[in-house]
């Protein structure tokens, strides 16, 4: 598959650009359309005026956030109208609790998602929930890319995280242009299972596969010498010095992820380069 149309939300323009560069970068690589959704957030919670808030606060609440929408419209048009790729840009207001669905009912029409990495400095619960909503109930390939990202960087040498999951195998096939086009492709497969269908070549299959399709492909196979898996990605990501992860997201629920933690949680806690996901 190509990516013809993708697809970014913007709430705040101070943590936009990485992710909007991206895309923009990706667009003109794939001679795609960009959608860009600016969204002003209610980020009151569901049924807070009716203990009392009077019909002035509501009004400056909702008021608040169309200007937070009308300032991310303006940001979005003005970084994109000299960038030589088509491009739509629309605006909304939501509250916190309604918010996954709009944004999932406007990514399931892209082919990938482009988004800001949902944790650090200067980001809100809202942009969790925007991308747990494109995953999940937008059912879209997500790219999440961490600030201080250069967007003219090709993704040269990029890292599949194998555990020979559903979710790992919907990241790999989302990622195949990505994949096709970068100078190496390593499999890594940490601790693999000591009876699982792939135990006497681990990753050979998914490489077979890869390999058909022009992919230069080749497995590392690590052992777990840290207590989170993501760690032990990243420090390899680190040493061969990748662009870009393409993973699996939440092996288990997003209760469990978010109580307990999580690969998918902590390494987009913590990742310095692109991560491309998939449900």
């Amino acid at each position: 598959m190509a990516y013809k149309t993708l697809f970014t939300v913007i709430t705040d323009p101070a943590i936009a650009k990485p992710a909007l560069d991206r895309a923009v970068a990706i667009a003109h690589a794939e001679e795609a359309h960009l959608d860009v959704l600016c969204i002003g957030v209610d980020r009151t919670q569901t049924g807070y005026y009716y203990a009392g808030a009077s019909a002035v606060f509501q009004q400056e609440v909702i008021e608040k956030a169309k200007e937070e929408a009308v300032t991310a419209e303006t940001y979005a048009n003005e970084h994109l109208a000299n960038e030589g790729i088509p491009f739509a840009v629309d605006k909304a207001v939501a509250q916190l609790a309604g918010l996954g669905r709009l944004v999932a009912h406007r990514a399931r029409f892209s082919d990938l998602v482009v988004l800001p990495r949902p944790y650090g400095k200067g980001c809100g619960q809202e942009q969790e929930t925007i991308v747990e909503s494109t995953l999940f109930e937008g059912q879209v390939p997500t790219l999440v890319v961490p600030p201080k990202t250069k967007a003219n960087i090709d993704a040269k040498r990029i890292i599949i995280a194998w555990n020979e999951s559903s979710e790992a195998m919907a990241a790999v096939r989302a990622a195949l242009p990505a994949l096709i086009a970068a100078d190496s492709v390593n499999i890594t497969v940490i601790d693999p299972p000591q009876h699982g269908p792939d135990r006497s070549d681990p990753g050979g299959a998914l490489s077979q596969m890869l390999v058909r399709h022009g992919v230069k492909a080749e497995i590392t196979v690590l052992a777990k010498t840290m207590p989170r898996v993501s760690d032990v990605l990243l420090r390899h990501a680190r040493d061969i010095n990748a662009d870009m992860i393409v993973m699996g997201a939440y092996g288990h629920s997003r209760f469990r992820e978010a109580i307990l933690g999580g690969a998918t949680r902590n390494m987009l806690e913590n990742t310095k380069i692109p991560v491309l996901m998939a449900h």
